[in-house]
């Protein structure tokens, strides 16, 4: 344990943690990352359309085709910030959240970088996954049995993810599924929220809106062990300009609040139950 701590201190902030937290993205695609990161910001884009605008997506995203020495692919692209229709976006927080979602080690949300477009600043995600969960139940597609046990732990940590970074806006069509059924989340420019409501309670605990049973039921010990990591220089190193200060607080105050709920599940249920 004092070894793979002392590795973690050496790991500074965008390496991924050799331990996967039951990633979703393979450690093959994973070493791929910091290549679809660099493809993202230089490639050009060949093909631009909204296919969403009008319907339930209110930041109106960009699907965008991609194109350099000959390699073609599908990104998404927004350049939202302020007020839309009732909800403040920001494209920033798409960022933000992928760079705490490689810190962390989930590896649930595909590579994002900045890239300019039409002369604005803008998020551009590399598009992965062949379905959303949507999709999935209209289409009755049955998951295998043998992958329902880390698709509910794929959910807990989402729950965690989400409950750290105040992301109001998880939905069937932000869940996207790959073919062998692995979780990637996309879609968080309505996350790092500083309002009272999004710093003295959890989205994903019993008072959950939709349902009291959508809770944190059981988390990595090494995922948890990097939420204790986390302070004010840590993350802005991790976020770098994508989060104001106060935004950087409100995820300290949200990390406080999960580990808080943590240790009261671990009085009553065990902490074999709650951690692995």
């Amino acid at each position: 344990m004092k070894k793979n701590r002392s590795v973690f201190l050496l790991l500074i902030l965008f390496l991924v943690s050799g331990l996967s937290l039951q990633a979703q993205f393979t450690e093959e695609e994973m070493t791929e990352f910091t290549k679809w990161e660099e493809y993202l910001q230089t490639a050009e884009i060949i093909k631009e359309e909204q296919p969403w605008k009008g319907r339930q997506a209110v930041t109106n995203p960009w699907e965008v085709t991609l194109e350099k020495d000959g390699v073609v692919r599908k990104a998404i692209w927004k350049d939202c910030e302020g007020r839309m229709k009732g909800y403040i976006e920001n494209w920033k927080w798409e960022i933000a959240a992928y760079r705490l979602d490689r810190y962390l080690g989930l590896n649930m949300v595909p590579p994002t970088v900045e890239k300019s477009n039409k002369g604005k600043r803008g998020s551009c995600q590399l598009y992965l996954g062949v379905r959303s969960l949507k999709e999935q139940m209209d289409e009755k597609i049955k998951m295998p049995s043998y992958r329902v046990f880390h698709y509910n732990r794929a959910i807990y940590l989402h729950r965690a993810f989400d409950n750290l970074i105040a992301n109001e806006d998880r939905h069937q069509e932000n869940y996207r599924l790959t073919e062998d059924f692995r979780l990637i989340l996309i879609d968080h420019s309505r996350s790092f929220r500083t309002s009272k409501k999004f710093t003295k309670d959890l989205i994903y605990d019993e008072h959950n809106r939709e349902n009291p049973n959508f809770i944190m039921r059981e988390l990595p010990r090494a995922f948890v062990e990097k939420l204790e990591s986390l302070n004010s220089e840590i993350l802005r190193e991790i976020v770098g300009e994508y989060l104001t200060d106060e935004e950087i607080e409100c995820v300290l105050t949200r990390r406080d609040l999960i580990l808080e709920w943590l240790n009261k599940r671990i009085e009553k249920e065990g902490e074999d139950k709650v951690l692995y």
